[in-house]
């Protein structure tokens, strides 16, 4: 179809998603950095502290549907493009509250820009390249946010030294608006439009994935969905496992200066180990995935991560365990959502890929949001993390059995008999 080209745009896309996600999970996960100086000098519970960062999850969970099915409509440049203006604003808001309301509103604001950080950016990407080169890409994609969480670990405490935790947010929020402009300008929809092909695509050859009659879904897409059990199954094995590693991330270092009793720059350095480890794993474990298969990879991640999870409640807040189960953890929960969100261009028509992420979302986001009520109330009552570290075990658990159910021959079979 494309003309023979020297050099591929799919490079191009992979970089530009790749600061998106930079930039995005820098803010996202960086929360769990800046929390103890955040509510320590704005005089806030933990659980205002979880319900904060629900905020963010509530719009992001509500609105991430609308943002799938608008990249498959009107494509992911300028979803991505208009949602990063939306994500700077939101986090300039955010360094700039005195209060518990608004800080909840600056960061529903941010959850709304986070909506074109996800969805629209692995549809995206998945569509520039080939069936066998996805995992590659999307591993090459998610070093982005590992490395944005490291670099909060490091960076954070000399923004402390130098200034205060609101000035990790104006650094972040400035960098997201400069984005809004290389979006604009640099991403491209889908390699067909601009005389491409996906790149690994074999040339000459018939597509590898099968595709509906028509460019764009029409029907009750929705309604076939729901009623498909490969659907139920990732997307509510998605749930359980978005509900233990949240459960574990967000309060990692509150749980190792509180809990543990280590000093700030200590505790924040395990922010910068789970980012360096999530590297290694979306390196290698994507990858390794698009050979043996997805439904087999997050089998084998969700196990380890249950095992993970439960290394660090019996290790009794031993630093050196907690460093080496963290690490280990993060290596597999770098992986854990791109390869969800793969399973969407895998068992999906291309065409529906991004609704299909989009109406997953909502599970991913109920774990996110329970978790960090549940666990946050649990340590204000209870005084330790415990409790809520024994649950965060038994989601992880349910996510890896409920992927063993799929059956993906027969579930796909039935999908593409109903589109």
């Amino acid at each position: 179809m494309a003309p023979n080209k020297s050099f591929h745009w799919a490079w191009i896309i992979l970089a530009v998603c790749f600061l998106n996600l930079f930039i995005n999970y820098s803010i996202r996960l960086g929360y769990s950095v800046v929390l103890p100086e955040m509510i320590g000098n704005l005089g806030f519970s933990r659980t205002a502290g979880g319900s904060i960062y629900n905020a963010y999850f509530l719009s992001y969970v509500a609105l991430t549907p609308l943002a799938g099915y608008l990249t498959d409509r009107l494509g992911a440049r300028w979803v991505i493009s208009c949602c990063a203006i939306i994500l700077g604003g939101g986090v300039l808001l955010v360094g700039s509250t005195d209060s518990f309301w608004m800080a909840c509103m600056a960061f529903a604001i941010v959850g709304l820009g986070s909506t074109g950080m996800w969805t629209p950016i692995i549809t995206v990407v998945q569509r520039w390249f080939g069936l066998k080169k996805r995992g590659l890409a999307l591993g090459i994609l998610s070093t982005g946010y590992g490395l944005g969480f490291a670099s909060m670990g490091v960076a954070f405490p000399w923004i402390v030294r130098q200034w205060n935790w609101r000035y990790a947010w104006y650094f972040l929020g400035a960098g997201a608006l400069v984005m809004a402009l290389a979006n604009g300008l640099l991403l491209r929809s889908d390699p067909e439009s601009t005389g491409y092909r996906p790149w690994g695509q074999v040339r000459g050859g018939t597509p590898e994935q099968p595709r509906l009659p028509h460019n764009r879904p029409e029907g009750p897409v929705l309604s076939v969905l729901f009623g498909n059990r490969i659907f139920w199954l990732v997307g509510l094995s998605y749930l359980a496992i978005s509900y233990s590693l949240y459960g574990m991330t967000t309060f990692m270092v509150d749980y190792a200066r509180t809990q543990v009793g280590v000093p700030l720059e200590k505790a924040t350095s395990l922010a910068t180990i789970h980012g360096i480890c999530q590297m290694i794993g979306v390196l290698t474990v994507l990858p390794l995935s698009d050979y043996l298969g997805r439904k087999r990879m997050l089998i084998l991640s969700n196990c380890v991560i249950t095992s993970c999870a439960a290394g660090i409640l019996l290790s009794g807040g031993s630093w050196g365990p907690l460093c080496l189960f963290m690490g280990l953890m993060a290596v597999f929960y770098g992986a854990t959502f791109p390869m969800y969100g793969a399973c969407a261009g895998d068992f999906f028509p291309r065409q529906i890929m991004g609704t299909v992420i989009g109406v997953w979302t909502p599970f991913y986001g109920i774990g996110a949001i329970s978790v960090h009520w549940v666990s946050g109330l649990l340590r204000d009552t209870t005084g330790t993390y415990h409790v809520a570290f024994t649950i965060n075990v038994a989601m992880a658990a349910i996510g890896c059995l409920l992927m063993c159910w799929v059956k993906t021959k027969h579930d796909m079979k039935q999908i593409y008999s109903e589109f």
